[in-house]
């Protein structure tokens, strides 16, 4: 039964490769999906939706055309989540630059993540989960985006409330989506993601430094730690690419 399942998702990986042109390795297919050996219910998370009408939306599918070469805005089955850290001290702060939809880069549209998560812990999610968001270049087609308040990654890891909201929200969502823990990752570890992928050259090595691998680190063993508790199969560890970066 096992080895039919591992050629299942060698197959269905193998398909979604041909479509996608590239953006990712196939070494993916030895990270196996959560399982639900267990299970783990929703988080309370807290709807403050931004402005995200027919104006927006066109802005996203055009940017999706430009960057990923499919204009779409709409995030369907994620494989990626993606833990950042908004370098600010409030929600306000970091939901105002979200909704505002400034230009990023030069270009629309302004930037965003599906979740906030406060300091006390507070999870706030701003947009549906079959939108697609700009909170990490050449990860936007298929990543979903979790910001917590905070200046550093220490600062984040340190704080309870928030990291219990953080992995329960995490673990949720790896249980839904199926995905494994491996492509639980920080924007600093974007670049080496086999899911990376960017069409602009002058692009396709910027990153973020928030998350970076010791942080992950830490974050993934603490996915893991819940997971054994709740009786969930988290999957392998990442695999890593060589960028070139």
């Amino acid at each position: 039964m096992m080895r039919r399942w591992a050629a299942l998702a060698v197959a269905s990986l193998s398909l979604l490769v041909g479509a996608m042109a590239g953006p990712i390795d196939l070494q993916v297919a030895a990270a196996a999906p959560v399982r639900a050996t267990g299970t783990i219910a929703a988080p309370p998370i807290v709807w403050k939706p931004i402005p995200f009408g027919a104006t927006r939306k066109d802005q996203m599918a055009a940017y999706s055309k430009r960057h990923y070469g499919t204009r779409t805005y709409v995030l369907r089955d994620p494989h990626v989540i993606v833990e950042h850290y908004t370098d600010g001290t409030t929600f306000s702060s970091a939901w105002n630059t979200f909704a505002a939809n400034s230009k990023h880069l030069g270009e629309y549209p302004g930037t965003c993540a599906q979740f906030i998560i406060d300091t006390d812990g507070t999870i706030y999610q701003l947009v549906h989960l079959d939108i697609r968001c700009r909170h990490a270049i050449g990860m936007n087609y298929t990543a979903i985006g979790i910001e917590h308040v905070g200046t550093s990654d220490s600062m984040v890891l340190h704080n309870d409330a928030q990291m219990r909201s953080s992995l329960w929200l995490t673990l949720w969502l790896m249980q839904r989506y199926g995905i494994n823990v491996g492509n639980v990752i920080g924007h600093a570890e974007t670049l080496e993601s086999p899911y990376h992928y960017e069409l602009y050259p002058d692009w396709r090595c910027m990153t973020h430094a928030d998350f970076p691998h010791w942080a992950m680190h830490e974050y993934r063993q603490r996915i893991r730690k819940l997971a054994t508790k709740r009786g969930i199969d988290v999957g392998a560890p990442p695999v890593w690419v060589d960028s070139g970066c």
